[in-house]
Parts: C-alpha cells; structure tokens; sequence
C-alpha cells in the first residue's frame, strides 16, 4: 500500500496483451478502485535482451514487494531463451494453485448453451511433469521425469476444498491416472481421499482423468470443482473453456501462499495485436479474480455484472463471437462495459464470493517420516544395440561375484527377460533391475557402487533408481508380465 493505494505489479505481456490489459485497467479505474500498477515487464521482449528466463531482475524485486500481479500472455519464442517465462514466473513465486473458472455466458452460443456448466478446475501448478526435467538416455530415447509430491498433493487438495467453500460449492471430484501411474498419480488420489474427511459438508469422489475429460464432454453439469495434477489440469482446463465460448471467455488465478498471478490463459495472438479487434474478457475477469483476492468484493462484484450485462445484450460483441469482420472492436467493448457498471444481468446470478483460506503448511523439506525404510535393490539403465537374451545372459554372468542378481529386464515397461509371452519392438534403453540375494538385507550405497563399477566395465549405463521399500511396501512398481 503506498497514500492509501493499493500497488499492484501489472505485466502488458506481447502481442494483444496490452490492449488487454489496458482494458481492464479502464474498467478498474472507472468502478472506482484505487490502485496504482507498477508497470513491469516479462517474455519475449526480455528474451530478445539475451535474459534467457525471460524474467527481468527488475520485475522480479517488483513482484516481491507487492505480492499481486496483473499480467497479459507471454510469448515464449521459438528458437531462443529457455523455459517458458509463464512457468518461471509460477515456479519463482510457488504459486502452486491455477483457479481455473468456467461458466456459461449469457449471450455466448455454445453447443451446451442452456446446460447450466459452472464448474470450476483447480490445477497443481508447479511439479509434476512441468518440473521440466528431461534427459536424452541415449540418442533416440527421451525420458522426463514426472514428480508428485506428497507435500504438494497437499497443498493443492486443501486449496480445492477451501476454494469449494469460499464459493459456496458442494463438491469436490479428484481426476487422476492413478489406475496406470499408482505411485504419482495415486499420491494425489491417496491424499484427496485422506483430506476430504476433514471436509465432511462437501461431497467428494474419485475419477479417472480420461473418463473426467469425456465426462465434461458428456455432461460437464454434474462438476463443481475438479482438482487435478499439472498436465493433467493444463489438458482438461482448455476442454473446459472450450465449453462456455473458448480461451477469450478464461480467467485464470495462480495463487501461492505468498504471491498471486492472475493472467488470462490465451495466447499474445501477435496477428491481432494492435488491431483493436481482440476480445478482453478474459483479462478483465482474470482482473475481477484479482479484486476478490485484494478483498475488492463490491468492485468485483460492480464490473462482472457489468461484463455479463453487455454479453447478454448483444450489443457490443467481439469477434471471437460473431467474426472479425464484423465484431465490436476491443475500445467499444471496453466503453460498453463501463457504461453498463451499476446495472445486472437477467439471465445470470453473481455467486456470493468468500475470501479463499490458503492451506498453511509446513515449510519443512521432510513432509513424510517413515517407520522403516530400506533398500532392496536398484534399477541400472543400459544403453544396448542388440537383443534382450544377450544382455540378459552378460548381465547374469557379471552379478555373479556381486551380492545382488539380476530379477529381470524390461523394455519400455514390458519385461524381456527372462523371455516371456511378449512380443515387444525393443528399443536400445533396458531397464535391469537387480535385487539383493538376501532378501532381508538393506543395500549399502557401497555395494550398489561396487555393482555399478562391475557393469560399466561392459556396458553402457544412463542411470541408477534405488528400490525402496517404505513402511513394509515397495516404493517401486513392477514391469508389464514381472512377478
């Protein structure tokens, strides 16, 4: 807060991201908030000054002192910089929650027009897939590794309860591929399934992500909210969208314990930019997401009605809606909405909004403390031109003087010995798993080195999994045909 203002960190972004942003700016000032927008910037004009995140010093120390960001769509460009600067900015500021609304719009025809879909899906923003950790195991397969977290399983499960509530919500479904992914995406599914007792007056249950995205399809009136992982989030949220009239009708909040980042979903559309044509709605309720979160209630409240009254009327519809050719340009859009503050829609009710409670958890590295832990074995990965006999006959002769034997080969998640009734088309990636002869023994990081070095005198090896059993239980999976 500077003479009473609210500062708030605003990013115009690329392309149609500054006509955006200056829209609900516009709106912002004439409902009579008082904010002051510390003007930053990020994407592809950064990238082009040789930051590879895309990310400048200047708008990071801006977003750490006012704590809320208003930001346009970011350009990530083709062929320099490096991570998206979206991921660097959610990432930086462990904003780990995406709020992702979708609700039927008045006077936006959609196939589901009618339907009543008011749902919103809350993503887990920060690991999973999007960790970003990839390695070339050998010159023709690629692995990324894919981490779930049982501290952000956590995290975001309680924000998706506490979201519920702060909306008036009555249910909570938890999508996941737990039935293939049973040690990642069954993390999340385990935790929901523990969390939601502590929310007895919301109900919950559990839903396979495939089956959640034809359900939305289907009949997208039966959810609420859905709280899902990363990718699986970034899929079904489009899908969502995709439903009440596309990406120019999607708001999106990013929201830590710290920082909030609220941004529409779209992309920069350099072909539009400057054109006056682009449909600011999602940023003008991203902007909206954003009142409620600094506790502008009455504010929020005064330009979504407004908002939905000039959809509703038809009389100011942009080209996403009716064609660009013939669609209300973003300046008249932006005018009408402003005329139209004071006034309610009559086809569609605000809900009564709530502040969210942010989950409060521990800070601590160590989120699970098992009982007992120990190590039964270790996965060595082996780069390997030819068949799985052979490998498997070098590798069974090598572990002979080792305290450990080899269990079985797999090929992309199917064992290959010893042979069995598969008919893999292999590739030269093969995971060996070996396992101490004495099965009641806790393999030493020594006698796995001492393995290794024995291996590696032959063949060439990529990487090394231990196989960890936790509190009695196999911390690893098995291969496709292991026993």
């Amino acid at each position: 807060m500077q003479n009473n203002k609210r500062v708030v960190t605003v990013i115009p972004g690329d392309g149609i991201g500054p006509e955006c942003i200056n829209s609900a700016m516009q709106i912002i000032a004439a409902a009579g908030v008082d904010i002051e927008w510390e003007e930053r910037h990020a994407g592809a004009s950064v990238f082009k000054q040789g930051i590879a995140s895309g990310v400048p010093a200047d708008t990071i120390e801006s977003i750490k002192k006012n704590r809320v960001v208003l930001k346009g769509p970011l350009e990530t460009p083709v062929g320099f910089g490096q991570k998206s600067a979206n991921v660097t900015l959610r990432k930086l500021f462990e904003t780990y929650a995406n709020i992702r609304p979708a609700r039927e719009f008045p006077g936006v025809p959609t196939p589901y027009t009618g339907r009543g879909i008011d749902l919103v899906v809350v993503r887990e923003n920060v690991e999973d897939l999007y960790a970003g950790i990839e390695h070339m195991q050998t010159p023709g397969v690629a692995q990324c590794l894919k981490l779930i977290s049982r501290k952000g399983c956590e995290k975001i499960v309680r924000t998706a309860f506490e979201f519920a509530r702060a909306e008036g919500r009555k249910s909570v479904a938890c999508a996941t591929k737990a039935n293939i992914m049973k040690n990642t995406e069954g993390l999340l599914k385990k935790t929901f399934e523990e969390i939601a007792k502590e929310y007895p007056d919301i109900e919950s249950w559990h839903v396979i992500i495939d089956n959640c995205a034809h359900q939305l399809v289907k009949k997208p009136e039966q959810y609420d909210v859905i709280v899902t992982t990363n990718m699986n989030g970034d899929i079904i949220s489009d899908i969502t969208s995709g439903l009440v009239g596309g990406l120019g009708f999607a708001p999106t909040a990013n929201l830590g314990n710290d920082v909030a980042i609220f941004e529409a979903v779209h992309g920069s559309a350099p072909k539009y930019a400057g054109k006056d044509v682009i449909n600011p709605t999602a940023v003008i309720l991203s902007a909206v997401m954003m009142l409620r979160y600094i506790g502008e209630f009455d504010a929020a409240a005064l330009i979504e009605n407004a908002v939905m009254v000039t959809i509703e009327e038809g009389k100011a519809q942009t080209g996403d809606i009716v064609g660009y050719d013939k669609g209300t340009s973003t300046s008249v859009f932006t005018k009408t909405i402003i005329e139209n503050l004071g006034r309610k829609p009559t086809k569609w009710q605000a809900r009564n909004y709530q502040p969210i409670k942010m989950p409060n958890i521990s800070g601590n590295p160590v989120f699970v403390t098992p009982e007992s832990r120990r190590v039964l074995g270790a996965d060595i990965f082996v780069e390997w031109p030819q068949d799985a006999e052979s490998l498997g006959q070098s590798l069974d002769k090598i572990a002979e003087t080792s305290d450990f034997r080899l269990k079985m080969i797999s090929n992309r998640g199917t064992k290959v010995y010893p042979a069995g009734d598969a008919f893999p088309d292999c590739v030269d990636h093969w995971r060996c798993r070996f396992v101490l002869r004495d099965t009641k023994a806790d393999a030493s990081p020594e006698q796995i080195i001492e393995l290794l070095t024995k291996i590696s005198a032959v063949h060439q090896w990529m990487h090394v999994e231990k196989l960890l059993e936790i509190d009695g239980e196999p911390g690893y999976t098995m291969a496709q045909g292991e026993d």
